[in-house]
């Protein structure tokens, strides 16, 4: 017999047309039974049901984060961590506390350092690095994880020195001799990234579920991962022990994308637990390291427009070769240069398309390949991009921790960035998430970053481009069915009616009717996923 459970005392903002709003939901199994009033659902409910008091809480479907490295963030949480310092100076301090808790030999991870933060931006190097650390290696990644910070150790570790050439879509910057100076851009991080993704960072079974528990505290019902095979294993592994709690929509990174299509994987297979979502690839870097490439050069340096991590011929092939097997394509792009060549890989497929795969299942859906950031768009592209139907995987605290940088690096350019209200104008399907551990996981956060486009200090006042600016509907919405449009689950998630996964996110204030100032700051009263409270706030 099914668990029924009946949840009152709460208003339901269900984004079902039909009941806009309820004040009570009879949920039976991992499903919803009925939405309406308690006297209407006592009467539909049969057998034993347990009743939920949700202490006057708005509920809204399920939240989730369709771009986050659970992996990365899992990992992190009791990492070194470099975030608000000030200076180089106040860094080194922290990374020389954090190394003296270490035993000798051991790898220091963790970092998110901005030197654009800093009172007196300087690129950091190794030497500094090598003055706190005491020989210990230390692989430090910026705060958008496309910079790398090594000290001597760590590079001696994968052997990079002054012999090693730059790898395509990479940089190993050197100083006047020629010698690393341990900043590493791009693909040039890859050796040390994949032993700050050993077990040499932890065991990351325990990480996830540690993981898990801080997203659903947030109201995550959910996240689309783009973390590596590691990430799959340990998922699996919480599956088989019954203690996965979070919907997971797992990426297929593009190292694996040969063994994943040899192993008969494609987009959609799994269930609605553990599910097997798009291979991601990388067009660019990052605004904040002048890695993400730019038709028009980054100013005062040097004609630089940024990097092209994939060459577009390469691109396109590896695009065709996913699509071909089943699988759908998530392009990391952020310049307005690297949106255009994906959008351009992503129209020659849709022009030419691929006969099915030999052995393709009837009735697979079309796939939907997106673009992860869209941050930086030429005008003409917006509507390309909505046309294309290609779906814009953006991450709204980008923007609002961005406002100094774009203000900057971007001023004069005719580009519309972060353009939120542009896209959906265009009938766009936006999916919003975090890129934790970037920005925090806080889906409130990001719901008011799109609707204020302020940051926390609440500037500037009315917004940055405040065009761009969204409702609190359609930005919730972006976290909910645009979600799952996405993920192609929009049958059974995303809204709140009968049929539908009962996962639901409970918050402490309405966040239609609040101030929009006050939207970071609503408190998560309980996180419920497949009809279960898998989170529930003290007191």
């Amino acid at each position: 017999m099914l668990e029924q459970h009946l949840y009152l005392n709460a208003t339901f903002h269900t984004q079902w047309s039909t009941t806009p709003r309820a004040t009570a939901m009879l949920t039976r199994g991992e499903r919803i039974l009925a939405i309406g009033t308690p006297e209407e659902l006592r009467a539909h409910a049969t057998g034993i049901t347990s009743t939920v008091d949700l202490g006057g809480a708005h509920v809204v479907p399920g939240l989730t984060d369709s771009h986050i490295h659970t992996g990365n963030y899992a990992r992190e949480i009791a990492a070194l961590d470099l975030r608000g310092t000030r200076s180089l100076e106040e860094s080194l301090e922290r990374v020389r506390a954090y190394a003296a808790t270490l035993p000798e030999g051991a790898w220091i991870f963790g970092g998110r350092w901005d030197y654009n933060a800093w009172d007196r931006p300087v690129q950091p190097d190794r030497q500094a690095l090598d003055s706190v650390t005491g020989g210990r290696p230390a692989a430090l990644p910026s705060i958008d994880g496309h910079t790398l910070w090594a000290n001597t150790a760590a590079l001696e570790a994968v052997g990079i020195d002054a012999g090693t050439p730059c790898p395509v879509g990479g940089e190993i910057v050197r100083d006047a001799d020629g010698n690393p100076t341990g900043i590493l851009r791009e693909t040039a991080q890859d050796p040390l990234s994949e032993i700050r993704q050993s077990p040499a960072a932890g065991d990351l079974g325990a990480q996830l579920a540690e993981g898990q528990r801080r997203l659903l505290a947030v109201g995550l019902t959910g996240v689309h991962d783009f973390d590596g095979e590691d990430a799959l294993e340990g998922y699996q592994q919480l599956r088989a022990a019954g203690e996965l709690h979070l919907r997971v929509h797992k990426a297929i990174p593009m190292t694996a994308l040969d063994h994943a299509i040899a192993m008969g994987r494609a987009t959609g297979d799994g269930d609605a637990w553990l599910r097997t979502g798009p291979v991601k690839l990388f067009s660019d870097g990052a605004l904040g390291s002048h890695t993400c490439h730019m038709t028009e050069a980054f100013p005062g340096d040097d004609g630089n427009t940024g990097i092209e991590v994939i060459p577009y011929l390469e691109l396109l092939a590896l695009v065709r070769q996913a699509a071909g097997a089943g699988i759908a394509v998530a392009t990391h792009a952020i310049g307005d240069r690297a949106n255009q060549l994906v959008l351009d890989a992503y129209e020659d497929l849709a022009r030419n398309p691929l006969d099915a795969p030999a052995g393709a299942r009837p009735g697979l859906p079309r796939l939907r390949h997106r673009i992860e950031h869209t941050q930086h768009l030429r005008p003409d592209d917006v509507q390309r991009l909505a046309e294309l139907g290609v779906i814009p995987s953006m991450q709204p605290t980008h923007c609002t921790t961005d406002i100094p940088l774009a203000s900057t690096l971007l001023a004069g350019r005719d580009i519309a960035s972060y353009a939120w209200r542009s896209l959906l104008d265009a009938g766009a399907h936006p999916a919003f998430g975090s890129d934790a551990p970037v920005e925090l996981p806080d889906p409130l956060h990001g719901i008011h970053a799109a609707v204020t486009r302020q940051d926390q200090q609440d500037q500037p006042a009315g917004g940055w481009q405040p065009g761009e600016r969204i409702t609190v509907a359609e930005a919730i919405a972006a976290y909910t069915v645009g979600a799952a449009y996405a993920s192609g689950e929009e049958s059974h998630k995303g809204r709140l009616r009968p049929g539908m996964l009962a996962d639901f996110t409970a918050l402490g204030a309405d966040p239609y009717t609040i101030d929009p100032s006050e939207l970071r700051d609503v408190s998560v009263v309980a996180t419920a996923v497949g009809g279960l409270i898998r989170h529930r706030a003290a007191g």
